[in-house]
């Protein structure tokens, strides 16, 4: 059983007398953490040693800043294999997909690193006569991050690198589930020399996230996770006078039109479907094959699904997939793929039977792939987070886009076609924030916005990027004019 501490003031602390929640290998099925379910007290704790850290921090030059996560990032490097494998053992991700989105993180830590050039003002000088002006970009004070559970490292790490180097404070709430890559990241920034309170980390559940999006020293909030929830993180935050980015669920469209490479978009379909057991908010959940599009791509789609090996990912022979996080959440993935078959769906590649020998007790659902589905049925409105891909048929480009700007969800949509002008159709209309062309899943990398529209994201500034800069500062205009005739008079007084 690992343990699970508090991180507050710059110091470990094992939180007692308080309710706990199991952390899962859903590979096994073991329980290897327990999570304290920390209270409104902890949280102020937190809170408190943040902002008495903030004014001190603030002030550090950016350059100094900057160095830190220099510093931070050779760790990072140093201990990479270690972080995978946390991420792997906690939430079930294969070696490489870990790989992968700690890559990602790393990248955030890099753009970080920019701090002296992302946190330059604008000048102009003789705005009118003898007037200039200039704008400061300043941080805002303490702020939050409440992280979900797909990914243990990277959003952490989307978050607190670009909100400390803009001179905040900052406390995060890991999600419950895997809050032990959490802890690891951090204790590898302490190391780094962190000064105490500048990062603080409370696990628990919904009565510290409450505590935070309502404590009156709070600045702002960061949040990814499910729809319903960041409803409820950007409502109450703002509410009570907080900025808040909430980034939402999702139901990706992926078109497949008549002229797609049937090799490569074969390719991208799967690991869009089933990379990480389809438990992302960029998964591409459903296909929409356009003409003869469906009888070019299903059959060597429907052999792909079935060729991946599923299995334990904390072992030497890695498999192709993983399990999904928890119990719960396999049956979940399961009844709505029943869902789908009950309202008129044909299920062409069936992963509701996977037994995995060596894993009896493993969270696992083998990539499954529901045909014929229609947009009235529930697995098309709801975000199923699992290896589960619908099919959808459409006459032409025009129909496609029809149909997946129907759903309530615009994170990200993508065709692929070898057509610029199909290409070019869809990139302009298609109701989504991030738009792939013969690319399966166009998540932004550091520098570019995570621009979520519509129900996956509640908020004005998307996370990473420019935009990141500017949620996490606040910009202050200064107009000056001097007056007197003789300049040279008052230096030699």
């Amino acid at each position: 059983m690992q343990s699970c501490p508090a991180f507050i003031d710059g110091e470990w602390r094992e939180i007692t007398g308080v309710d706990k929640t199991p952390v899962y290998n859903p590979s096994r099925g073991d329980v290897i953490a327990e999570v304290p379910l920390c209270t409104k007290e902890h949280v102020d704790l937190a809170v408190e040693s943040a902002a008495a850290a903030f004014p001190k921090w603030r002030d550090t030059p950016p350059v100094e800043r900057a160095r830190l996560f220099f510093r931070y990032r050779q760790l990072v490097e140093e201990n990479f294999d270690k972080i995978c494998e946390s991420v792997s053992r906690e939430h079930g991700k294969t070696l490489a997909e870990a790989r992968g989105s700690a890559y990602r993180g790393i990248e955030n830590i890099e753009y970080a690193c920019a701090a002296p050039t992302l946190l330059m003002g604008d000048t102009l000088e003789n705005l009118a006569r003898n007037v200039d002006c200039e704008t400061v970009l300043q941080p805002l004070g303490v702020c939050v991050g409440i992280t979900p559970f797909n990914f243990p490292a990277m959003v952490p790490m989307w978050m607190f690198p670009l909100a400390l180097v803009c001179g905040n404070t900052f406390v995060l709430k890991p999600s419950e589930k895997v809050p032990l890559t959490a802890l690891l990241i951090v204790d590898l920034l302490h190391k780094a020399g962190l000064p105490k309170g500048v990062l603080n980390v409370v696990p628990g559940g919904r009565e510290s996230v409450d505590a935070l999006l309502t404590h009156p020293k709070v600045k702002a909030i960061s949040f990814v996770g499910s729809t319903p929830v960041a409803k409820h993180i950007f409502e109450t935050g703002t509410r009570h006078g907080k900025r808040v980015q909430a980034n939402g669920g999702a139901k990706n469209y992926v078109v497949v039109m008549p002229d797609a490479d049937v090799d490569r978009t074969v390719e991208a379909l799967s690991t869009a479907a089933f990379g990480c057991a389809g438990e992302r908010c960029m998964a591409g959940s459903t296909a929409i094959t356009v003409g003869k599009a469906a009888d070019n791509v299903l059959p060597s789609l429907v052999k792909a699904a079935r060729a991946i090996k599923v299995g334990p990912t904390d072992v030497k022979s890695q498999p192709d997939m993983g399990p999904v996080i928890t119990a719960q959440h396999r049956d979940r993935v399961l009844s709505l793929v029943e869902s789908g078959e009950k309202e008129g769906g044909k299920i062409i590649a069936d992963g509701r039977g996977v037994k995995i020998k060596d894993a009896p007790n493993g969270f696992y659902v083998a990539p499954t792939i529901v045909d014929l589905v229609q947009d009235s049925m529930t697995i098309a409105r709801e975000e199923v987070f699992g290896p589960v891909l619908n099919v959808m048929r459409a006459d032409d480009v025009d129909q496609a886009i029809e149909m997946a700007n129907k759903s309530s969800y615009g994170n990200g949509a993508a065709i692929f076609t070898n057509s610029g002008k199909a290409a070019r159709e869809f990139k302009n209309r298609v109701k989504a924030g991030m738009v792939g062309i013969n690319v399966g899943v166009p998540a932004t990398m550091a520098m570019f916005p995570f621009t979520g529209w519509d129900e996956s994201f509640y908020g004005d500034l998307h996370i990473q990027g420019k935009e990141g800069v500017q949620f996490y500062t606040q910009q202050k205009v200064v107009t000056t004019r001097w007056f007197g005739d003789n300049v040279g008079d008052v230096w030699k007084k």
